[in-house]
């Protein structure tokens, strides 16, 4: 089945996991880190809950974390794709991955 044979909500290059992380994101242009949860990951970006919101189009160096053990689980550039809120007033980061970083 190609890619065209699919529902339209499973056309996605990357399958999103669920992951429920600690992330922390250092803006690239100042010193200012935002805290946040990394709810969901792909192999093309991030979507995170965050109490700050960013412009798209501001590019930040994440970090998530992980209970297990591992620091950090992920380090990476990205770029700030699109950003809504939730129900609780929180900000949905929508996080595009520019390049993965050395641990």
């Amino acid at each position: 089945m190609g890619i065209n044979d699919k529902p339209y909500s499973e056309k996605r290059d990357f399958i999103r996991m669920k992951i429920g992380a600690p992330l922390s994101a250092k803006l690239a242009s100042s010193a200012d880190v935002i805290e946040g949860l990394c709810l969901d990951l792909s192999g093309g970006g991030l979507q995170v809950e965050a109490k700050q919101s960013l412009p798209a189009g501001t590019e930040v160096e994440v970090e998530v974390s992980s209970d297990h053990g591992h620091s950090p689980t992920l380090k990476a550039k990205a770029k700030v794709a699109r950003v809504s809120t939730n129900d609780n007033g929180d900000y949905i980061l929508g996080l595009e991955i520019i390049q993965i970083l050395p641990n």
